[in-house]
């Protein structure tokens, strides 16, 4: 005598809503405790979400910060793309990029939204580079292609893309720890300085370098 097959509970589908109700969640969690105080039972609490609710969109809490930072970078890739939309060419749109990353250390409003999540991307670059490098590649792109750009139109000379747009990070992301931990630069002298270094270093003209650095 056969036993009655046992009828299997069907696993429900994804739910969007649900899914961003977790991402939302955790991002206030971040920007409050940091990936080191972050917990899957916080972040339900905070969503008044369930367990099984959060398993059916997250196979891990890794996965969930990888997304969290990811969102965060789609939102500054958009940010950045619409200040260059209005660049006359490569070299401009380069320097556009530079201007809204430096809003992190001097613009109020996005300085107090994106600094704590920020720095957790920061300090994960080492500690677990696989969970922040695809938001740190996003958040590249609009830059990365100026320079694909630029090097087409003969106006950048002897550089790679993706290391010239590392550096350029680097140069902005120093000068915005510095003002962040001293808070004493003036905002005019530190992008003059981060666009003659990282203009000069692209090949751009000196008197061109002179003129950008000179608007407001």
């Amino acid at each position: 005598m056969t036993r009655p097959a046992r009828r299997r509970r069907s696993k429900l589908a994804p739910d969007p809503d649900v899914r961003r109700a977790i991402v939302a969640a955790t991002s206030e969690v971040l920007r409050e405790q940091g990936v080191r105080g972050l917990s899957i039972a916080t972040v339900l609490d905070r969503a008044e979400l369930s367990t099984r609710a959060f398993y059916r969109h997250f196979e891990s809490k890794d996965q969930l910060v990888a997304e969290v930072f990811l969102e965060m970078a789609g939102a500054e890739e958009r940010r950045l793309r619409r200040r260059m939309a209005k660049a006359a060419d490569p070299v401009e749109a380069v320097a556009s990029w530079i201007d809204g990353r430096l809003d992190l250390a001097f613009d109020e409003m996005t300085r107090s939204d994106l600094r704590r999540l920020s720095l957790e991307a920061q300090s994960q670059m080492f500690a677990a580079p696989e969970l922040i490098q695809p938001a740190y590649s996003e958040m590249l792109k609009p830059l990365i292609e100026q320079l694909h750009r630029g090097l087409i139109l003969d106006v950048f000379h002897d550089i790679d893309p993706v290391t010239e747009a590392q550096s350029i990070q680097g140069v902005v992301w120093a000068s915005t720890e510095r003002q962040w931990a001293a808070g004493d630069c003036a905002r005019a002298e530190v992008r003059q300085r981060a666009l003659r270094f990282c203009l000069r270093g692209l090949g751009v003209k000196p008197e061109t370098i002179a003129e950008i650095a000179a608007r407001d």
